[in-house]
């Protein structure tokens, strides 16, 4: 639930991210630490930042390598920032930098601090793999060993099972199914067609390679430079214009077969990046000479248990923060929704516009409103561009931000799912 208070506003001043890029490509020898550097080094230089200004770093990481546990301070510590500036890393799943926002607002709010660095940052190329419980707790047994002879017992009670490697599962740790599993069952139930996520995710891939095209992304997009220097990313590499409903139809189930209707083709996938932005109280920021793009207005969470509507988080935020506003669908110029999946976003879209769902669902009179499909994720989103998890959230914030200027709006509107069974919705306001 977000905080008012009259006498400050949050504003805010740019963001950016890194190219978003499917794991294993030209990202693959990074960790999450430079990407997230390079990132805010890049914020920073195109903000003409001045450190002194910044009063938190707050970034989300999902995935985290036991080295960098706090990764904010590390990348606060490695992007020439004063050495006096707290961090904080935050986790949330798919909305954890939409997490390292909010807090930062509430402190802004609270006038608790004036500014604040956030965002997030994914490397899938690089996550940590264990060695499983057993093993583990052998190798913990040998730190007592004082001499040779103690290893003689050390493979006592070992299975060669044992000494396999323990791979990550993308899975819900309640429930055991994975997102797409989660995802497929929820679309059953709510009867979207394979054929109307099909041409939700052509649809996506096709406005992404148009917006690259013509160069809409660029000002959101900083190089990042790779292989020595010799390579330099200046562009996502996950779009795929030449997608058709015809070419995703030919591909089968990915997560419950034969039936299921999530597939490769319409679902998002494994992405490394990194975003930052700098948020500021509206006033501070003007009085320091930075120019506000947007304030940040009311934002909510919300939480179900998971399992058939893991996913449907937003139909359930959104309602809430346009009550908190006293918004209706129709105030909102633009929508900037993360693309989880397909039928994820299908499903969201018709219970938004559905009188009995909110009937049933959210004990409203009517539906909460249809979201206008010219209005929505116009320059492509999570499916095409890609969802590095902790750091999606401050791309939809950007994008958005960035679309309200270029296409003259006042209001738009975030919203992203998450693990968990959680959904997060934001309201921004063009800063006039």
């Amino acid at each position: 639930m977000s905080i008012h208070m009259k006498s400050r506003e949050v504003a805010f001043i740019d963001g950016v991210r890194t190219p978003f890029l499917r794991a294993q490509t030209d990202f693959k020898n990074l960790s999450a630490f430079e990407l997230g550097r390079i990132a805010v080094s890049g914020l920073i230089t195109k903000t003409v930042l001045d450190g002194n200004d910044v009063d938190h770093l707050y970034y989300g990481n999902v995935i985290q390598d036991i080295n960098t546990s706090n990764i904010a301070r590390e990348i606060t510590l490695a992007s020439g920032l004063p050495d006096s500036i707290p961090a904080t890393t935050v986790s949330m799943a798919c909305i954890s930098s939409n997490v390292a926002l909010t807090s930062a607002m509430n402190a802004i709010l609270t006038a608790q601090i004036d500014g604040a660095i956030v965002g997030g940052v994914e490397v899938m190329s690089d996550i940590p793999i264990r060695f499983r419980k057993k093993f583990r707790q052998k190798l913990l047994q040998t730190q007592r060993y004082r001499k040779a002879t103690d290893w003689l017992g050390f493979f006592k009670g070992l299975r060669p099972s044992d000494l396999l490697p323990e791979i990550p599962s993308i899975s819900e740790f309640s429930t055991g199914e994975t997102m797409g599993q989660s995802c497929d069952k929820m679309t059953a139930k709510f009867g979207v067609t394979r054929e109307e996520q099909d041409q939700f995710a052509a649809q996506s891939h096709r406005r992404a390679a148009e917006t690259t095209e013509k160069g809409l992304l660029n000002d959101e997009i900083i190089p990042v430079s790779v292989n020595g220097g010799k390579t330099i990313v200046k562009q996502d590499n996950g779009i795929r214009g030449d997608t058709t409903v015809e070419k995703l139809s030919s591909l089968k189930p990915a997560f419950i077969k034969p039936h299921g209707t999530a597939t490769a083709g319409n679902s998002s996938f494994l992405t490394d990046g990194a975003s930052a932005a700098f948020i500021m109280e509206k006033e501070a920021a003007l009085e320091k000479g930075y120019k506000p793009k947007a304030i940040l207005r009311a934002f909510s969470y919300v939480a179900q248990r998971p399992g058939d509507e893991l996913l449907i988080g937003p139909a359930f935020a959104v309602p809430k923060v346009l009550d908190e506003m006293n918004l209706s669908m129709d105030d909102i110029d633009l929508f900037e929704f993360h693309e989880a999946f397909a039928g994820q976003m299908v499903t969201v879209l018709k219970a938004l516009a559905s009188d009995h769902f909110a009937k049933e669902r959210l004990s409203r009179k009517k539906k909460v409103g249809e979201v206008p499909t010219e209005k929505l994720n116009c320059r492509g989103g999570s499916l095409s561009i890609g969802h590095p998890f902790g750091a999606t959230g401050i791309r939809l914030v950007t994008t958005a931000v960035n679309r309200l200027i270029h296409e003259d709006g006042r209001f738009a509107l975030i919203a992203a799912c998450a693990a968990g069974g959680q959904g997060h919705a934001l309201v921004i306001e063009r800063y006039e």
